[in-house]
């Protein structure tokens, strides 16, 4: 079973996104900080990623690259609700060896799902 962690600082969006993926076959656990996610996943050991990129203190963008390092199989989506931090992320994804994926919230579940397979089937 495939492995997904969820980082939100919005516990809502945090624990439905897990909700959506636990319905869908995988294993998911929800955090709420960048801090909470490395610590995670390195128990976790996730196959994807979801974060958010703007959370107070460790930012989004920060824990990208620490994953990237730490759990070098691991695939990544980037979510953000600011159509600002866009131009930030799509930059900083494209210094990256492995494709990063990118969507804005809210996104349906469907959409974010398709996402997530197309991501895995590169792994």
């Amino acid at each position: 079973m495939q492995r997904v962690l969820v980082v939100d600082d919005d516990r809502l969006v945090a624990d439905t996104l897990a909700l959506v993926f636990g319905k869908s076959g995988f294993q998911a656990r929800a955090v709420y900080s960048a801090d909470e996610a490395l610590a995670c996943a390195r128990e976790f050991n996730p196959h994807l990623l979801l974060s958010d990129v703007t959370m107070p203190g460790r930012d989004g963008l920060t824990l990208l690259t620490d994953i990237t390092r730490e759990q070098p199989a691991c695939r990544i989506i980037m979510l953000t609700g600011f159509y600002s931090n866009l131009k930030d992320v799509r930059e900083h994804a494209s210094k990256l060896a492995r494709p990063v994926g990118i969507l804005t919230k809210p996104c349906q579940p469907s959409e974010l799902l398709r996402e997530a397979a197309a991501l895995l089937a590169t792994a």
